[in-house]
């Protein structure tokens, strides 16, 4: 039967969302997977530098991207109303993981076209498959390697200019029956003034891998190497300053995944990441106050789903995790620790229909340190699938999952008496508890994704603000109780897309301290947000493309302006018909020049236009 394509958004199909990446062969007598890796995003590529594994994520309906100069130069990734440092970043089966501070979660050395997803896993997915990320994560595979290749060049406004090379290529090997040989390399680089004053960047990023792929396997070496520098007023602090950052990312992984007997796989991940960071705070003084950071990280994961026979499955996720840091503001106290994380999630699957199933999921995750209190954390849900013989889908769940992680150095581990970043030693294990329902509607044309969750963090690390302090920020504990509603629909017409979405939050916090005036993060959410995306195809030669973000922020002390916030960006792409392997892509960002803080007391970014050309083979 032929079926128009679908967007199905994995954020919200908790007990289908791991079959989405884990190259599982289904059972032909199943029920049809009905979740689809595509874009929740018109735009696919950002406006003012080269594309990263988290561009274009400030429009996805999934996540809240609150950006620094701009989301490729310093972005704190939320999900459904958490913080940066409870967003985690999942290639393979392994989480990347910095031990200074979540800010520098998202420091991916690792060219998009090597990479599926985003998948964003919350609720049940992200307690099996997260590692110390409490509420989602953001997950990414390893694609298959297809020869071809392509050679980019931009220019635009604020001095902007872009290049990029990307190139592939697979052999089949003769030594080796059913196996291919695979070679991928890129170089992305660019630069601009900043869209406001004393906003310049100068980005450099190349990566490599080698593929050994057959039928039910594939294996991936690869290194990557990432150079940053940008700046921006009131990067970190509220004090009118000019700062700058200068980030090192380097990256070598291998990644392993195994496909076996019915409906079973496995994947092995293991990594080197290194990470240095010189932060100045004001550009114009810089001996008044610099930091410099260096953290490393090692570590060995596994993930995979063993089925004993049709009905009876086990889902199962291990990591190892051992960092370390070298660092000029930390007390020496605190620059390593060893983490240690099981969960195993046993899944039944019983037939009620020719056409229905019902998934029951229970199980377990365990959560360990050299320096904290173990955790034992709770995981299931119940899922309803429909497939019906019009092709039409239904997906009903209803899911309870605990998490837990611990905080990191920055705020754990620096002076907790003075200095523009105060730390708290008596930070404890974070826990949270996240009750959801959730409900998937899929028809030939159109599709759409609902849920509504309440979840409970207890002692979760933000950062606070007093007006009579001379400190930029406190780490402080928070209990937090949100409750949030989540809608999503995709329609598809003959040469037009349209993607909608909308979101609704509310939040009750309790510091047990009096002498907090701002929160930069836990209470930094929108109690109202609305997404709108379209992509239209008029003819063979023109492609247009836009997204739209509509917020209305929670109020904050430290925030100058307005609550609300609207931002669009625009996409024109050209290909000519004499030259089918070139296109030209005209882009604008921020086309009404908003200029809403998306961190409290950080200016917002200006608007962004650019001119580009790409020859493809």
């Amino acid at each position: 039967m032929n079926r128009t394509p679908h967007i199905i958004l994995p954020a919200l199909l908790c007990s289908v969302t791991p079959f989405a990446y884990a190259n599982t062969q289904p059972d032909d007598s199943s029920i049809e997977q009905i979740t689809v890796e595509a874009s929740p995003t018109a735009n696919k590529l950002p406006v003012g530098t080269f594309d990263s594994p988290i561009s274009n994520l400030e429009y996805d309906p999934r996540v809240d991207l609150q950006s620094r100069n701009m989301a490729e130069a310093q972005a704190d990734v939320t999900i459904r109303g958490g913080i940066f440092e409870n967003t985690g970043f999942r290639v393979g089966s392994a989480t990347l993981l910095d031990p200074q501070s979540g800010h520098y979660f998202a420091e991916i050395p690792i060219a998009p076209q090597m990479l599926s997803g985003p998948a964003v896993l919350t609720g049940a997915d992200n307690a099996l498959y997260g590692m110390n990320s409490s509420v989602g994560t953001v997950s990414f595979g390893w694609k298959p390697i297809i020869t071809g290749g392509s050679v980019s060049l931009g220019t635009g406004t604020n001095d902007f200019n872009l290049q990029s090379i990307h190139a592939a290529k697979n052999t089949q090997l003769d030594s080796l029956a059913d196996y291919t040989l695979g070679f991928e390399g890129e170089y992305s680089h660019s630069q601009s003034d900043g869209t406001i004053d004393n906003g310049d960047h100068d980005f450099s990023r190349a990566s490599a891998r080698v593929q050994l792929a057959s039928e039910h396997s594939q294996t991936d070496l690869f290194y990557g190497s990432q150079d940053k520098f940008f700046g921006w007023p009131n990067l970190y602090t509220p004090f009118g300053v000019n700062e700058t950052e200068d980030l090192e990312t380097r990256l070598w992984m291998l990644n392993h995944k195994q496909n076996y007997a019915k409906n079973s796989n496995f994947e092995v991940s293991a990594y080197y990441r290194t990470h240095d960071d010189h932060y100045i705070y004001s550009r114009e003084n810089p001996s008044a106050f610099e930091a410099f950071h260096k953290s490393e990280v090692k570590s060995l994961a596994l993930s995979g789903r063993h089925a004993q026979s049709n009905a009876f499955a086990i889902n199962y996720s291990a990591q190892f995790i051992d960092d370390s840091i070298e660092s000029t503001t930390l007390e020496n106290n605190f620059t390593s620790r060893k983490y240690y994380k099981l969960s195993v999630l046993p899944q039944y699957t019983m037939a009620l229909k020719a056409n229905q199933q019902l998934i029951f999921r229970l199980g377990a995750a365990y959560d360990d340190t050299n320096r904290d209190d173990a955790e034992v954390s709770a995981i299931g849900d119940i899922t309803l699938n429909t497939q019906n013989n019009d092709g039409t889908a239904q997906s009903l769940y209803l899911s309870y999952a605990q998490a837990s992680q611990v905080a990191g150095y920055t705020a754990i581990g620096g002076s907790d008496s003075g200095g523009l970043f105060r730390s708290n030693y008596n930070l404890e294990r974070e826990t949270t508890s996240n009750l959801e329902l959730g409900l998937l509607l899929e028809e030939q044309s159109w599709q759409l994704n609902s849920a509504i969750f309440y979840r409970k963090d207890n002692n979760l690390t933000d950062w606070t603000f007093n007006f009579d302090s001379t400190s930029a920020r406190f780490a402080n504990p928070v209990d937090i109780d949100t409750a949030g509603v989540e809608f999503l629909a995709t329609k598809h017409f003959d040469t037009a897309k349209l993607i909608a979405s909308y979101t609704y939050l509310h939040k009750s916090e309790n510091y047990g301290a009096a002498d907090i005036d701002a929160s930069f993060y836990a209470l930094n959410f929108p109690d109202h947000r609305l997404t709108l995306g379209a992509v239209y195809n008029p003819t063979d030669i023109l492609e247009f493309r836009i997204d739209n973000e509509w917020r209305t922020q929670h109020k904050n002390a430290l925030r100058n302006g307005d609550d609300n916030a609207l931002f669009t960006q625009l996409a024109l792409k050209i290909t000519p018909p004499q030259l089918r392997n070139l296109f030209i892509t005209l882009a604008a960002d921020n086309v009404w020049v908003e200029s809403f803080e998306e961190i409290p007391g950080t200016p917002g970014r200006g608007e962004q236009y650019t001119l580009s050309a790409t020859y493809s083979w």
